[in-house]
């Protein structure tokens, strides 16, 4: 169904201008595509957003370049390993993005640009579609809570009245100890049973574990890294 706009894969000589330069457009509009939906869905910064626009147009013409020579593929490998390590881990969704990006830039580089075009739209699609649903969004009120309590505090039992008051649910998560033994950090899964109730909670909470530190951060603030 999808035909490749190179007479011959394997032979760089047959490419033209004007199939090269079909290739480079054509990776560009994938790019910037991907680039407009990752904005319209979430958070970004400028330098990722200005990645994801090159790397279709970056991939295709590496492809190019290494169809049909072995040795110029392995060390193309290589290479793209070394920048792997320099690179800051990302967060599940950026590395989803980039992946995507990958696989439109090989396509066009194989001169699958019809093909190309079906990956970018479709996946374009799925991820407006799944924004718009809220599908696998949270609860609005699932917290991480972080409480710091003295070591002689039994944390057992300690806040059980105040979670009944506030919380659907809670878990607790995990304990360490923290200033050199002299107190405990506690970290609980919670959902609120109201989120404007969240400062009265954490009064009462601060009452409780000698006005120490409390921390209640958001999950889908925590950044889940593949």
């Amino acid at each position: 169904m999808f035909t490749s706009i190179f007479e011959s894969a394997s032979d760089l000589s047959g490419i033209t201008f004007s199939q090269a330069a079909i290739c480079i457009i054509a990776a560009f509009i994938i790019g910037i595509i991907i680039a407009a939906v990752y904005m319209f869905t979430g958070r970004y910064s400028q330098n990722f957003i200005i990645t994801i626009v090159l790397l279709p147009v970056v991939i295709q013409a590496v492809i190019i370049m290494v169809n049909g020579s072995l040795g110029t593929g392995i060390a193309v490998l290589g290479a793209f390993s070394l920048i792997r390590f320099r690179s800051v881990p990302g967060t599940s969704r950026e590395i989803t993005v980039i992946f995507m990006s990958m696989a439109c830039g090989l396509s066009v580089g194989m001169g699958e640009i019809g093909y190309g075009f079906l990956i970018c739209l479709i996946c374009a699609a799925v991820m407006l579609l799944l924004h718009f649903t809220k599908f696998g969004q949270k609860h609005q009120g699932d917290n991480h809570l972080r409480i710091t309590i003295p070591e002689d505090l039994d944390y057992t039992g300690a806040f059980t009245d105040i979670f009944d008051r506030y919380l659907l649910s809670c878990k607790l998560e995990s304990v360490k100890t923290t200033n050199l033994g002299t107190m405990f950090e506690l970290t609980y899964a919670v959902r609120m049973k109201d989120p404007g109730q969240e400062k009265e909670m954490i009064d009462e909470i601060r009452c409780r574990n000698g006005n120490l530190t409390v921390v209640s951060n958001r999950l889908e603030m925590e950044a889940e890294t593949l």
